[in-house]
């Protein structure tokens, strides 16, 4: 049997996109919900800014670890099985939970066994798929599909269930997920056995990591007050839920349009030019935002969902896939997190604080976060280009 054809029976990307689609769900539900849940149980805006942010400090301390462990063990299947099983029972705590310290409490417990399961599934998918010689973006695309899903599945059941209820659809996605995660295939073909790991990282040798990760989290960080407070906002506006969920949904299946084609784009079009076009969306599409657009304008903002969010999430993780050292694609991809964390944190913590002074104005103060990473990584590619051109001076000088 010829690899193409045991990369196929072996059912690798089918399992893994189940496993996406499992993941997806949880978030389709959690994003724009889980506030109304929380604000459903008393909190006020600070307090939901405070709950949404915690997962995120959390991400900051367990993703690292749990990348190292993966990498060192050869274990990245085993660890996504551990983390997806966990967080499916931390979310029953969650809803049992009363009163803001109780919530607080069990939202961290259940961060902190969910965290590595996104950043360590595109690990495992990017070398995995690699492997076999598939693309990652049309397999990636089936999390972003059972995203839209759950998001109109949510909001019609919106119209059914009361608010207080969403906990509850969070932590039926989360066993569907565990129970996909049983099911995904060793990374390797054939079960070949993992190399033996390095003993010292060389991560940070990758030229231009910390730039590019730090451009790429202020892109990504860009998104807190539509995360946060999006739904809130519409549905104070007198959006209905399902016209909230289609909304969503909308940014998503822009989203799922570019990865389907991610692998026929230009092969000049590299990691930091999707970075680019990234930042250059998302200032776009925050700026509008701040001067709280009719509903007729929100369809073409939700768009660019695929370039403040789809392109700069390719450019990042396939920059992290060309220069990660063999052996430490999920600490790459670990540490990656960790810092996107650290900024996403700061800015989900500081939006509930703007938004509640300035209502949608606060999306003002996203625009400038995608546009200090865009800089940021534009300044990485003229560093590059400049040390480029340093060592094209030195051969012609040596000649």
């Amino acid at each position: 049997m010829t690899p193409k054809a045991r990369a196929i029976a072996d059912g690798f990307g089918a399992r893994l996109g189940l496993f996406y689609a499992g993941l997806f769900v949880v978030v389709g539900i959690q994003m724009p919900f889980f506030p109304l849940w929380l604000k459903a149980r008393g909190l006020d805006a600070e307090a939901i800014g405070v709950v949404i942010a915690t997962p995120i400090v959390v991400r900051v301390v367990v993703v690292p670890m749990a990348a190292r462990l993966a990498d060192r063990r050869g274990a990245l299947r085993q660890v996504l099985a551990v983390s997806s099983v966990g967080a499916a029972m931390a979310y029953v705590l969650v809803g049992l939970a009363q009163g803001f310290p109780a919530i607080l409490a069990t939202v961290a417990l259940a961060a902190a066994l969910a965290a590595p399961a996104i950043p360590l599934t595109d690990a495992y998918a990017l070398k995995g798929l690699s492997l076999r010689g598939r693309a990652y973006g049309p397999v990636r695309l089936w999390g972003s599909a059972a995203f839209i899903a759950a998001n109109f599945a949510a909001g019609v059941a919106s119209g059914y269930i009361a608010p207080t209820g969403y906990i509850w659809l969070i932590a039926a996605a989360s066993a569907a997920a565990a129970a996909a995660s049983l099911a995904l295939r060793p990374l390797r073909p054939g079960g070949e056995p993992e190399p033996a790991p390095r003993r010292r990282s060389r991560l940070f040798s990758m030229p231009g990591f910390l730039p590019v990760a730090a451009g790429a989290s202020l892109i990504q960080a860009s998104h807190a007050v539509f995360y946060g407070f999006s739904t809130l906002d519409w549905t104070a506006k007198g959006l209905s839920g399902t016209l909230v969920g289609a909304l969503w949904a909308l940014g998503v299946a822009a989203e799922i349009v570019l990865f389907l084609v991610s692998a026929r784009l230009p092969a000049a079009l590299g990691p930091r030019a999707l970075l680019l076009i990234g930042a250059a969306g998302a200032v776009v599409r925050w700026s509008a935002m701040a001067f709280d657009p009719p509903l007729a304008l929100l369809v073409p903002l939700q768009c660019l969902h695929a370039l403040s969010f789809g392109a700069s999430f390719l450019g990042a993780v396939q920059f992290l896939a060309r220069a990660a050292p063999e052996g430490e694609a999920a600490t790459a991809q670990g540490y990656f997190s960790t810092l996107q964390g650290i900024v996403t944190a700061a800015a989900t913590g500081l939006s509930g604080v703007l938004y509640a002074s300035f209502g949608a104005f606060a999306y003002g103060a996203m625009a400038a976060c995608a546009a200090v990473g865009g800089i940021v990584i534009w300044s990485s590619v003229s560093n590059r280009a400049s040390g480029i051109k340093d060592q094209v001076s030195e051969v012609i000088s040596d000649i």
